[in-house]
């Protein structure tokens, strides 16, 4: 004899509407979460990243506390020449860390700030280059805890391109279908602005 076998049970209409509720409900929890990403996210990433440059930018007025200040004076000193003292480069350092930090911070002269951070940001990897040793155990695969130190500014660096990129107003747009709706109306103010030589909202000068 063939093994009978059973009937799947059919599920009550009760349980199947309890459970569309249910994910539907986690569904608008999901969509209320991205929404909140999209809408503070941009400012919590510009407050985090001020933070920490504020933070180590004022370290390096004391000089022994940072553990980065005798790789970062040693690189001044070698595209200097020799010109520019340790004394004279962790106070300028420092002096411009802070001044990214509170530039971030306060999201006041934001764009001068990101070029700042752009240009402090390429300096710091030139340890990697100028001393190997230092920032490499086996180069190039395993870092040292300095090299460690240097390689994690490629998350600050990615960081400060995304609120550049929003440094005019710009916002992040959770929805696809909104997103591919403005993504498309950004492509043809870019070509009027091509053409033109204008923004689209600005008016035609007379004369």
């Amino acid at each position: 004899m063939k093994p009978e076998i059973a009937a799947p049970q059919e599920r009550s209409p009760d349980v199947i509407q309890r459970r569309g509720e249910l994910s539907w409900r986690l569904h608008l929890l999901e969509l209320r979460m991205i929404g909140w990403w999209a809408q503070h996210g941009i400012t919590l990433l510009r407050l985090s990243l001020g933070i920490v440059f504020l933070w180590f930018g004022v370290q390096k007025f004391f000089p022994g506390l940072s553990v980065a200040q005798e790789l970062a004076t040693h690189t001044i000193s070698v595209l200097s020449f020799g010109r520019i003292h340790p004394s004279v480069s962790l106070p300028l350092l420092a002096s411009w860390e802070s001044l990214i930090g509170l530039g971030l911070l306060s999201g006041r002269f934001l764009r001068l700030t990101i070029v700042l951070l752009l240009a402090q940001m390429a300096g710091t990897f030139l340890p990697l280059v100028f001393f190997p040793h230092e920032t490499f155990k086996f180069f190039p695969l395993v870092p040292t805890l300095e090299g460690q130190y240097i390689i994690k500014n490629l998350v600050l660096v990615s960081a400060s391109l995304v609120v550049g990129a929003t440094s005019r107003g710009g916002r992040l747009i959770h929805d696809a279908s909104a997103a591919a709706t403005a993504e498309k109306a950004q492509g043809l103010q870019q070509r009027f602005r091509r053409r033109f030589h204008r923004d689209p909202e600005a008016p035609r000068k007379q004369g």
